[in-house]
């Protein structure tokens, strides 16, 4: 099973990395958090959201110790939000990262923030990758797949500390499984809908910097959950743990949400 392991017994803390299709861009989270607990990091690799969801299943059925805080992170979050809504028994608290927004009047905003934060030459080479992965031209690889992630880099921080670890291995056939998927659900509402699945104490943490508007988090969800907290971090991007501003406040919020 493809899961990483930090820290000791008990196992109640399980970070779930985005993409789809960037295994392995939540270890350095998982490594801060392990000095205190046990952190399971389950790595995806099946090409269907149905796919994902039983492979988590799994993972945690086979490491954790169950009911689990289950920390989302971009597309993490959203899968995190599907399996919570699917296997309540697993899930004692959901933590969203840096979500995607909830409803499709907010999705536009991401790739048009992006293309403002890009220089003409940057811009160019964005919309061609973009091209690729839509499959409007040649099927990419994965070093295609890892460029367009480094390039967004400077559009989704704020001030990064460190670059995106080498160690996430990029799988563009994932993303190409899943995110079409996703974009469904959204758009049919059927995402937002599994929130009325969902009883435990849900928290979103977003970065005010982020290209995915906070508002396609904090208000969707707001309306729809009982139990759901949002905290928005100052001079942060899409991820808080780079940030030189907010990775000390993210990881605070995080233990006192672990304690």
């Amino acid at each position: 099973m493809n899961i990483g392991i930090y820290g000791n017994k008990p196992f109640k803390t399980a970070l779930i990395h985005g993409g789809p299709g960037a295994c392995g861009e939540m270890s350095q989270t998982a490594e801060a958090l392990a000095v205190r607990r046990g952190v399971l990091e389950p790595l995806q690799s099946a090409n269907s959201i149905k796919g994902q969801i039983e492979e988590l299943k799994k993972q945690l059925e086979e490491n954790a110790d169950i009911p689990v805080t289950l920390i989302g992170f971009s597309w993490g979050a959203w899968l995190s939000f599907i399996f919570t809504a699917q296997y309540s028994e697993f899930v004692k608290k959901l933590i969203l990262i840096s979500s995607g927004p909830f409803e499709e009047k907010y999705a536009a905003q991401v790739q048009q923030t992006r293309l403002n934060r890009l220089n003409n030459t940057e811009k160019a080479e964005y919309q061609k990758i973009i091209q690729n992965i839509d499959g409007s031209l040649v099927l990419p690889k994965d070093a295609l797949f890892e460029k367009l992630a480094r390039l967004c880099l400077k559009t989704d921080q704020y001030e990064p500390l460190v670059n995106i670890p080498e160690s996430i291995d990029f799988r563009i056939d994932i993303f190409k499984g899943i995110w079409p998927q996703a974009a469904r659900m959204r758009k049919s509402g059927e995402l937002l809908k599994l929130a009325e699945k969902i009883c435990c104490p849900v928290m979103a943490i977003h970065g005010d910097y982020d290209p995915h508007p906070y508002e396609g988090v904090e208000k969707p969800l707001g309306n729809v959950l009982k139990n759901f907290h949002f905290i928005l971090l100052g001079k942060c991007g899409h991820r808080p743990w780079l940030e030189k501003h907010a990775k000390e406040e993210f990881y605070k919020i995080l233990e006192k949400e672990l304690s």
